[in-house]
């Protein structure tokens, strides 16, 4: 099974569980790293998430991917917060996070460019628009290849 269908899988077996603990289920993600392959699920909460959270999840998630079966090899189940600088994947995630600063990469280069770091303004039809240089530049959606928070101090 592929990669894609894994994490697509897994995701629709986690989402009921996640929301009905009142958490949001930012991410699923299924690498080989070494020799061994982790299934990594993030999770998320106004005020951020902790470790009864991660945990409470990783035992409901676990019993169901025991039953269901859908990875043939064996791997390691990891559920944690996406952390501060977490990724933003859907059109929500640009809406909520309006005036943050984020770094977006893109497939192909916009402009002559393929990365901007920016201020987030927000997200319509058109796509994610940024402040850049006092200017606002708007990248399509499917246009982005990654885009998460950044930090600032």
């Amino acid at each position: 099974m592929s990669k894609s269908k894994v994490t697509a899988q897994v995701a629709e077996f986690a989402k009921p569980i996640v929301e009905e603990m009142n958490l949001e289920l930012v991410d699923v993600e299924y690498v080989k790293e070494g020799a061994n392959w982790y299934l990594r699920i993030y999770i998320d909460k106004e005020g951020g998430v902790d470790l009864d959270d991660c945990q409470a999840v990783s035992q409901r998630l676990d019993s169901i991917l025991d039953e269901k079966d859908p990875i043939p090899q064996s791997y390691i189940l990891e559920v944690s917060s996406p952390g501060i600088e977490r990724p933003l994947k859907k059109p929500d995630d640009y809406r909520r996070f309006a005036g943050k600063k984020v770094a977006i990469s893109t497939y192909e280069p916009l402009n002559g460019r393929k990365k901007f770091t920016a201020k987030l303004l927000g997200f319509d039809q058109t796509g994610v628009q940024l402040e850049l240089d006092n200017q606002q530049v708007t990248i399509p959606m499917e246009k982005i290849a990654s885009a998460k928070l950044v930090v600032e101090f």
